[in-house]
């Protein structure tokens, strides 16, 4: 199957290329830079420069053309402001979501964020207040596409340790950290498991194997 990850010189999406063509899957990664397609190459991904911020539904839905499944791993980064969460976090996302429709991709797996439906914590930054804000209104525009297989996956608290492989899966799970590493493992698992879509699901570190877990929510 081909994979399609936005934003795709991200630290969880590089991570997810390098799971999935480890497994001789076909994947192209959407960045912005082309200095950013070497990291990709090396990942085993074929890079794609396309700015999500300025690029037409066409100019995308070409890149999906023949693709299994899309990703959205895209985000305006740390040190951006408040206009580039809405363009990126949001938009953006929506223009894949749109694109997606366009070439007839059903499944669409979205990178969210834990507290994307909440109202920030008193004392919350307004940029991180307005990347929740933007998370939750991208999520909520794939609620109301029958056209695609959606499922939305919310990380609590990133971390760069090593993976462990086991994590908790669930549509709430409280508040915790997860490894990127298993996030990666997370979206891999569930690009196999179709059953998942419809799923808006909260992931930290946990004791359940990833397989396991992924088929608990499913309910396989």
């Amino acid at each position: 199957m081909r994979t399609v990850i936005a934003g795709g010189h991200g630290q969880i999406a590089l991570r997810l290329e390098r799971l999935l063509a480890g497994r001789g899957d076909e994947v192209t990664g959407i960045i912005r830079k082309p200095e950013q397609a070497a990291a990709l190459r090396e990942a085993g991904a074929e890079p794609v420069v396309l700015d999500l911020e300025s690029a037409s539904v066409a100019e995308v839905a070409d890149v999906l053309r023949d693709a299994g499944a899309v990703v959205f791993a895209a985000g305006a980064g740390p040190g951006s402001g408040v206009a580039r969460k809405e363009t990126v976090d949001r938009d953006a996302a929506v223009l894949l979501a749109d694109a997606a429709e366009r070439a007839g991709v059903r499944r669409y797996l979205m990178v969210s964020s834990m507290g994307a439906d909440s109202d920030p914590r008193p004392g919350t930054d307004d940029t991180f207040a307005a990347y929740l804000k933007a998370k939750g209104a991208a999520d909520a525009s794939l609620r109301h596409r029958a056209a695609l297989d959606w499922t939305v996956l919310r990380p609590g608290q990133l971390t760069n340790d090593p993976g462990t492989g086991r994590v908790r899966l669930a549509a709430s799970t409280g508040y915790g950290s997860v490894t990127r590493d298993d996030v990666a493992a997370v979206l891999a698992e569930l690009l196999d498991t179709p059953s998942t879509a419809g799923l808006t699901l909260e992931l930290i570190g946990g004791h359940t194997p990833v397989p396991v877990a992924v088929k608990d929510v499913a309910g396989n």
